[in-house]
């Protein structure tokens, strides 16, 4: 019995390291990107590589709030076979385009500063600066433009589902997904938590240990926006 018991709680710890964070999230559709990367009212330059800031000259068709970058976060959780680790960025900018105080006509835009990348492993954290997966140093920018905002009447009030065109590591996808956003007429907030391919934006560890990484990367959003005074 005392065996038995031994067995089943070492499956279970075994079980519980290995489970997939990603398993029970929603997964982004993932499609070619738009070809009008603002396709609401209001207009965002297209850059290459995003190599430079994507979200100067951009013209507001409605009131344009700023991301709070000390209140909002942008993380994520990574896993491979044994585990799973946490992480994010600290360094990111954008805004709201809020037109008419409604979320499906207006437009976010999201620029993240690559290196400012943080894990809950130092070696990690250096090892995603890398080639191997975000290759900083040629690719130094990630940006996130909307192109289209709808509400989710089934799920009621305040759930909507956003598209938009995110590029990373120098390949652009439109990816759809699940988000509950409030606005008021000075403030906004835009929160979701769903899973991305990581080899759909060319992010593939070379050698068999890219095997043990799984592919589905759960991506956490905590937007929040107001306008400046």
């Amino acid at each position: 019995m005392k065996i038995a018991t031994i067995l089943v709680l070492t499956a279970a710890v075994l079980i519980s390291a290995c489970a997939d964070p990603a398993a029970n999230k929603p997964k982004a559709a993932t499609t070619a990107p738009s070809s009008n990367a603002a396709a609401n009212t209001a207009t965002v330059p297209a850059t290459e590589a995003v190599k430079t800031d994507v979200l100067s000259g951009f013209k507001a068709a409605g009131t344009q709030l700023t991301i709070n970058e000390e209140t909002s976060k942008v993380e994520f959780t990574g896993s491979k076979v044994t585990g799973k680790h946490d992480g994010g960025f600290k360094k990111f900018k954008g805004f709201i385009d809020l037109v008419g105080d409604k979320a499906e006509s207006s437009l976010v835009a999201v620029e993240i500063e690559m290196a400012s990348v943080f894990s809950d492993a130092e070696g990690l954290t250096k090892h995603l600066q890398t080639g191997d997966f975000f290759e900083i140093e040629k690719y130094p920018k990630s940006a996130f433009v909307s192109t289209k905002i709808v509400p989710d009447t089934a799920k009621g009030a305040g759930n909507y589902t956003v598209t938009g065109d995110l590029e990373m590591r120098g390949v652009k996808k439109s990816i759809t997904f699940p988000a509950t956003i409030s606005v008021t007429p000075n403030s906004a907030t835009v929160n979701a938590e769903f899973s991305i391919n990581r080899k759909d934006f060319g992010i593939v560890y070379a050698g068999k240990a890219d095997d043990l990484i799984r592919n589905d990367v759960v991506l956490r959003l905590d937007i929040k926006a107001e306008k400046k005074l």
